[in-house]
């Protein structure tokens, strides 16, 4: 009975790493789908987030039944209830994933970002790429060390959203308020995608050592 169980929290944990490989297709094809215009890709990551909501409700479900079955305790109580926190990060994270894919659907065949900002979408879609892998990984591993490396790559998120705001901003900014507006959501979605990588890294630390890791103050 007990190595059942133990072989069920494995196959959670392996259920989250295919869940968070699945987010990283989503985000990587999004990406595609909005710089080249691409509509069948778009409707790919739209259609698809409806399978990374089912596996959130299949992992939730696994883990409350095993809270009612097992009541477990200490280490392993901290693993299932990390994993049901985690699997709503990576959830999250491929709504985000579909928001991009639906601007990109919303204005073609006309291309949504202007070439004055491509450069910089590109680099946030190549982080959170970077992001979405590492997470795999640490989910995997469990490694702290790995798991703290994600905060510096989120800095590196952050200053791209920031720049995107200066470009905005400038006064001889040309392509309108319409225009304007999608790139300060999509800004806001691939900084947010960051930030829920960032959040599952922690819940990784927390798991491993019993400890929330710290909260870095933001930066001047």
């Amino acid at each position: 009975m007990r190595e059942g169980y133990r072989e069920e929290l494995d196959d959670i944990n392996a259920s989250l790493v295919g869940m968070a490989n699945a987010v990283g297709s989503a985000v990587s094809t999004a990406t595609t789908a909005l710089l080249d215009a691409d509509v069948a890709l778009a409707d790919l990551v739209i259609a698809g987030d409806k399978q990374i909501d089912a596996t959130r409700e299949s992992i939730e479900q696994r883990c409350f039944t095993l809270l009612a079955r097992q009541q477990p305790v200490a280490g392993d109580l901290r693993t299932i209830t990390t994993a049901m926190r985690i699997v709503s990060d990576l959830e999250r994270m491929g709504d985000l994933a579909e928001h991009i894919a639906k601007v990109a659907r919303m204005r073609f065949p006309e291309q949504a970002v202007p070439q004055e900002v491509r450069s910089a979408l590109l680099e946030m879609g190549h982080i959170a790429d970077l992001l979405i892998t590492k997470t795999a990984t640490v989910i995997a591993t469990r490694d702290v060390e790995a798991a703290q490396e994600l905060e510096t790559d989120d800095d590196a998120m952050d200053r791209l959203h920031r720049g995107l705001f200066r470009a905005l901003l400038k006064d001889d900014w040309p392509h309108g308020i319409e225009t304007a507006i999608d790139i300060t959501l999509l800004g806001r979605y691939y900084e947010r995608f960051a930030d829920h990588a960032v959040s599952v890294a922690r819940r990784v630390v927390y798991l491993v050592t019993g400890e929330h890791a710290p909260v870095p103050a933001p930066e001047a």
